[in-house]
């Protein structure tokens, strides 16, 4: 029979314990880094929802004004309900003010079947400098950005945050490639660094790399500084329409 010895014994099994205190446990890390991207996540909302709340209520006598105007030039419906790929993919309904014209769709068909320029351009961006579909007045709620102003009923809803990609449409996610899988990981936003780095002025391409180099780098305090950079982008509306 082997004799113990029992002071070397504890002694390895002291060393061990003090080693173990070194090695990364797994599943608990995992488990931290899981619980502080939910914090991080209900925070984002939180202030999101009280930002957008705010903005609603300071911005209700002009929404109430704009709903007047579009009702008299342009009839019903005053909104639209777009849908979109949120977080997640899952698809949700992105609100607007009314800019285009009723029959939108069919508009757009004949148009580009009679204009190959205008349809490359359509094909590489999903956007027509001189787009046929947009009424007057809606051409000039678009330039200021002013037809966004409904989404921040999406912001309150959680659909949609006040910082992040765009939202895009199914037929955009293949634009996207491998890096879909980044736009889906955060929720579509109102802003974001397309908006403030020239949106349609750039290539689509450019407006990918904006929004995986958004998800890879965001932040509370980058949030603030894309809202703070909005507003002069807004005002010089360039790359709108």
């Amino acid at each position: 029979m082997r004799e113990i010895d029992l002071g070397r014994e504890f002694d390895t099994f002291d060393k061990s314990r003090r080693h173990g205190r070194n090695l990364p446990v797994r599943g608990f890390t995992q488990s931290k880094r899981n619980a502080s991207a939910v914090v991080a996540g209900i925070g984002k909302y939180g202030l999101d929802a009280v930002l957008a709340l705010v903005g609603l209520v300071v911005l209700a006598p002009m929404i109430l004004m704009l709903m007047a105007i579009l009702l008299v030039l342009q009839g019903r419906p005053i909104f639209i309900a777009h849908r979109r790929i949120g977080k997640n993919g899952v698809m949700f309904h992105c609100l607007k003010f009314r800019t285009m014209v009723t029959n939108a769709d069919e508009i757009l068909t004949r148009y580009l079947a009679a204009n190959p320029h205008h349809r490359a351009q359509w094909n590489a961006t999903r956007k027509l400098k001189d787009d046929p579909r947009i009424t007057p007045f809606g051409a000039l709620l678009r330039k200021s950005s002013i037809d966004e102003i409904p989404q921040l009923l999406n912001v309150i809803q959680g659909t949609m945050s006040l910082v992040g990609p765009r939202p895009i449409v199914a037929s955009e996610a293949e634009l996207y490639g491998v890096h879909f899988a980044d736009y889906i990981k955060v929720r579509p936003g109102l802003t974001g660094l397309w908006q403030v780095s020239g949106r349609s002025d750039t290539s689509y391409g450019e407006r990918v790399q904006l929004d995986v180099r958004y998800v890879k780098e965001r932040s509370i305090v980058g949030d603030l500084a894309i809202l703070i950079k909005t507003v002069p982008a807004v005002l010089r509306s360039r790359g709108s329409y």
